[in-house]
């Protein structure tokens, strides 16, 4: 990763931030802070964040207020950071629009790593693909990265994209929930990580959500798109 990323750390414990800019440093990003949701999004509307950290627990707004906020604006990766294990915020946090979400247990080399896979991901997407991918009412623009459902544009974060782009590129195969846990978050998650994702992106693009055209369960295994 040769060009210089910034990172945005939010968190109102400053001895984390200070521990997560010194190893963030150290494996040559740019580091930008904030203690609280006001004065990070302050500081994201004025300068170029490539991913943020985000603390959930904060003074006055919550991280996932703030996230709700970017998500209306911006693409940029998220990854959550909480002291809480549990399922319930880790869905929240997922359903809102975070990439990831990590326990603060978690390593600081770990946290850097996951930074860096969802820098990858998001790299990755950019490059250029002039296909066009077109199923009737949904139709991916490659080159653009663009989707449309019904002739209209549907804004998607960068991991529902990915993951709509896998499944459109090979219409009818099935991913086994291992197989997108490996290529999207680095094997570290449960299926309820997929899910979550998976039910965003059919509230986006399918007519009926519950009764998907394009994404379906292969109950037991994982997912495979119809393609019609």
């Amino acid at each position: 990763m040769s060009a210089v990323h910034t990172i945005l750390v939010v968190d109102d414990d400053q001895s984390i931030v200070e521990l997560l800019r010194d190893f963030l440093e150290n494996e040559n990003f740019q580091v930008l802070t904030a203690c609280d949701t006001a004065q990070a999004l302050a500081v994201f509307r004025q300068s170029s964040i490539h991913c943020i950290v985000l603390d959930i627990m904060m003074p006055g707004q919550n991280g996932f207020e703030l996230c709700r906020r970017i998500r209306a604006e911006s693409d940029v990766p998220i990854l959550f950071l909480s002291a809480r294990s549990d399922d319930v915020d880790k869905i929240r946090g997922l359903t809102l629009g975070g990439d990831d979400y990590i326990v603060k247990t978690a390593s600081p080399g770990e946290i850097v790593a996951r930074v860096k896979a969802v820098l990858r991901r998001s790299v990755s997407q950019q490059q250029r693909d002039a296909r066009i991918l077109d199923y009737g009412r949904l139709r991916l623009n490659l080159s653009a990265r663009e989707v449309a459902v019904e002739g209209k544009n549907v804004t998607l974060t960068p991991k529902e994209y990915e993951l709509l782009r896998l499944f459109a590129e090979r219409p009818r195969h099935v991913f086994s929930y291992e197989q997108l846990l490996a290529k999207f978050w680095d094997g570290v998650g449960d299926r309820h990580t997929i899910r979550v994702h998976l039910s965003r992106l059919r509230e986006k693009i399918e007519s009926d959500p519950n009764h998907p055209q394009y994404l379906v369960n292969v109950w037991g295994v994982g997912y495979r798109f119809e393609g019609g």
